[in-house]
């Protein structure tokens, strides 16, 4: 018993090492330039970010595609009838992607709701989704959580996908650690979370334990 109480005070250890690290990192890099000069997002006509603005469902469909290049992944050949969304929607490709890939999903009656918002608990689940989620036991993501005040408010859907999320860096947290998983998420946030996708590439987070993504 004590040799198990100390191996997983150990993994919390590092655990928290990693994502101090990580923390770190980040705050030396600009994520608008980098998200930009890959071509996942983009400015407004009058060339500014505008970072504050709150991101819809049928754009979050879209940068997905872009960044995690969606369109090349095997996925259901039928397109799925959506009632909301026709096909003189700009974002219908995008759209009609991330569902036949299974990254995100609609809702009853066969819609999408296109133009709602989204929720930080909901977009960084679906980029843990498009990443690929980490199979932690569930110890393992109680560990990771534990680590934020507000991570309670997290919806029980989302908490592994929200752990690997946290784990590799994407979520910016706000102030005093706050996820704040009910906020709106904004084009910051998505700009974030890609700048360190796009690194990640190079530099793959290390596991303190044995754990696959789906």
């Amino acid at each position: 018993m004590k040799k198990e109480r100390f191996l997983s005070a150990l993994s919390l250890t590092l655990l928290l090492t990693s994502l101090s690290a990580v923390a770190q990192v980040q705050q030396s890099v600009d994520p608008i330039a980098e998200v930009t000069a890959a071509g996942w997002m983009s400015a407004y006509p009058d060339g500014k970010f505008h970072g504050d603005v709150v991101l819809s469902r049928a754009e979050l469909a879209s940068i997905l595609v872009k960044a995690f290049q969606l369109d090349r992944r095997q996925a259901l050949a039928e397109p799925i009838q959506l009632q909301d969304v026709p096909k003189t929607h700009w974002a219908y490709n995008d759209i009609q992607t991330v569902l036949r890939n299974g990254i995100m999903a609609g809702y009853r009656e066969g819609r999408f709701f296109p133009e709602q918002r989204v929720t930080r608990a909901e977009a960084f689940s679906i980029i843990a989704q498009a990443h690929g989620v980490f199979q932690f036991p569930e110890d393992t993501v109680s560990q990771i959580l534990s680590a934020y005040p507000d991570a309670a408010e997290i919806p029980v859907w989302a908490r592994k996908s929200m752990a690997t999320a946290l784990y590799e860096g994407f979520v910016n947290l706000q102030a005093d650690q706050q996820i704040a998983p009910l906020a709106p998420m904004t084009r910051q946030d998505v700009a974030h979370a890609l700048s360190v996708y796009l690194r990640r590439q190079q530099a793959p987070a290390d596991l303190p334990w044995p754990a696959s993504p789906l």
